[in-house]
């Protein structure tokens, strides 16, 4: 009779309800949202105003805001800026005829718009503000003819 090998038997674990490796869970946080999401509410939209087509006669005029003045001071600022202005427009034609630099051509430029701004004002009856402007068209000027 031939004779048969047989294997032998695995033995038994001691113990096959335990598994060796234990299972393991990550613990991550939730990932952040793909969009951002606004907190705060639409603004509404609103349609434009139809456009007036004469926007200039439904304006008022600005006001104008000066000082009250009586007449003595009105009559005191009014010789202040003319004898201001005189000066300035005499220190001005020095200059005349003259080569000047481009700070002295800046300051020239400087004087006539103030005399103009003076004059301007004197014609609306601000004597604060032609006194001003004329006061520093003069002072402007004697810079300039220090200069020359």
């Amino acid at each position: 009779m031939p004779a048969t090998i047989t294997s032998p038997k695995p033995l038994p674990l001691p113990d096959e309800s335990v598994d060796p490796v234990p299972e393991l869970q990550l613990e991550l946080p939730p990932p952040p949202p793909l969009l951002a999401v606004h907190t705060a509410p639409a603004r509404p939209r609103v349609a434009p105003a139809p456009a007036a087509e004469n926007n200039a006669e439904s304006k008022p005029e600005a006001p104008v805001i000066a000082p009250q003045m009586s007449a003595a001071e009105a009559s005191a600022a009014r010789q202040q800026m003319t004898s201001s202005i005189s000066e300035a427009e005499k220190n001005l034609a020095r200059s005349q005829g003259r080569k000047l630099n481009p700070t002295q051509s800046d300051l020239a430029a400087k004087i006539k718009q103030f005399i103009g701004d003076a004059q301007s004002a004197s014609r609306e009856g601000d004597w604060t503000r032609a006194r001003s402007m004329a006061t520093k068209a003069q002072v402007l000027s004697e810079e300039l003819a220090s200069s020359l």
